[in-house]
């Protein structure tokens, strides 16, 4: 596979990944153009890879964690929004969600890609472990507070039900 087929390929998926772990759509797109651009310079070095495309994530996940540490990256989410209705809104579940939203953007970068990659990708800890250059007992450490960040800053009901 050349890489203009890689990219019409998975070029959507990396978008996807993107924005589960940074939770910004233009923040997604540009983690997705510099993975791709990473993987074209070495496109030779990548195909050789046993899987091809969990070395572009790997690219992906290094460029967001990298990205993270740079002063400029820190965002403080927005103040919170008054839910307490007596009547259902049909909203709720929106609002649930940025609540969920705001909950992840609590943690740290690499409980979030942790969390991103285990639950939403649904990838093993070997798997994880492997993407992050990491032991398994990290992966499993990470994630376990990470959880527990997430219950203790819940929002609401509905927060705490999306928690496995």
């Amino acid at each position: 596979m050349d890489f203009e087929e890689y990219a019409s390929a998975r070029g959507q998926e990396l978008v996807r990944l993107g924005f589960t772990v940074s939770g910004d759509y233009q923040r997604a797109e540009d983690l997705a153009q510099i993975a791709l651009m990473q993987a074209f310079r070495s496109w030779r070095k990548v195909q050789r890879a046993d899987d091809p495309h969990t070395y572009v994530r790997r690219i992906l996940i290094n460029s967001y964690l990298s990205m993270t540490r740079r002063r400029s990256f820190t965002e403080a989410p927005a103040a919170e929004i008054d839910t307490d209705h007596t009547v259902p809104d049909p909203a709720t579940d929106i609002v649930n969600s940025d609540d969920l939203w705001r909950a992840l953007a609590t943690l740290s970068a690499r409980e979030r890609v942790v969390l991103v990659l285990r639950y939403y990708q649904d990838m093993d800890d070997r798997t994880i472990a492997d993407l992050l250059g990491i032991k398994p007992s990290s992966v499993r450490a990470t994630a376990s507070r990470a959880l527990a960040a997430l219950r203790k800053t819940r929002q609401s009901h509905r927060v705490d039900e999306r928690l496995p």
